[in-house]
């Protein structure tokens, strides 16, 4: 090999040398971007329409106590729960010209130990509205007394029909919350048998749109 053909394969091998070190200082991929993703989201506060509903606070039943009799009649007196009526609604989800109303009727007065006892006739209630109305919208029923007549002037009905505890006129005058009760007057004959008599007061309450 002549000393011009050596110098030309040396200068080949350092050429290749000098590529491959080219080549590994080549720039590399670009570097990635941040791996993390923003996630974002509007949650709406849950809107349901309002709601006109009534309850009637725990209770063990009303025991009524003798208190008033005379030779007239028997009278036994109590207090019913009380009775909440509540309206959610907004005034413009109310259909014009609407009212709620809560009214009660009392079943057959039965002996404890069976029998035909008495009708609910005997057993009246004065209505009394425990929230303040700030319309003057909502007001309790009138007074009823029972058949026997209490004296005071009150329909000597009784509770043997529906009769009013509480309500409004146009429901959209006023929403909210009230509580109600009422005085119970059982007035029987004098001459009625004696023993333990129960009777059941239902509650309903109406709206009428």
């Amino acid at each position: 090999m002549t000393p011009s053909t050596t110098a030309r394969l040396l200068a080949a091998s350092a050429l290749g040398v000098a590529l491959g070190g080219v080549a590994a200082a080549a720039p590399g991929l670009a570097a990635p971007g941040d791996p993390d993703v923003d996630i974002s989201v509007v949650i709406d506060e849950i809107t349901t329409p309002g709601q006109l509903t009534m309850t009637v606070a725990d209770n063990t039943g009303v025991t009524l106590t003798e208190n008033g009799s005379n030779a007239a009649a028997r009278q036994f007196t109590g207090v019913t729960p009380k009775i909440t009526v509540t309206d959610t609604r907004k005034p413009e989800e109310i259909p014009a010209g609407s009212f709620w109303a809560v009214v009660g009727q009392a079943s057959q007065f039965v002996p404890a130990g069976g029998g035909a006892g008495f009708g609910p006739q005997y057993l009246g209630w004065s209505p009394r509205l425990l929230t303040g109305s700030t319309t003057g919208a909502v007001s309790p029923g009138e007074p009823v007394s029972s058949v026997i007549s209490d004296g005071t002037g009150a329909p000597a009905v009784g509770l043997q029909g529906q009769e009013l505890l509480v309500s409004t006129a146009n429901a959209a005058d006023e929403t909210g919350s009230w509580e109600v009760n009422a005085d119970l007057v059982l007035r029987t004959p004098v001459d009625v048998p004696a023993g333990e008599y129960h009777s059941t007061l239902t509650l309903s309450l109406f709206d009428q749109s």
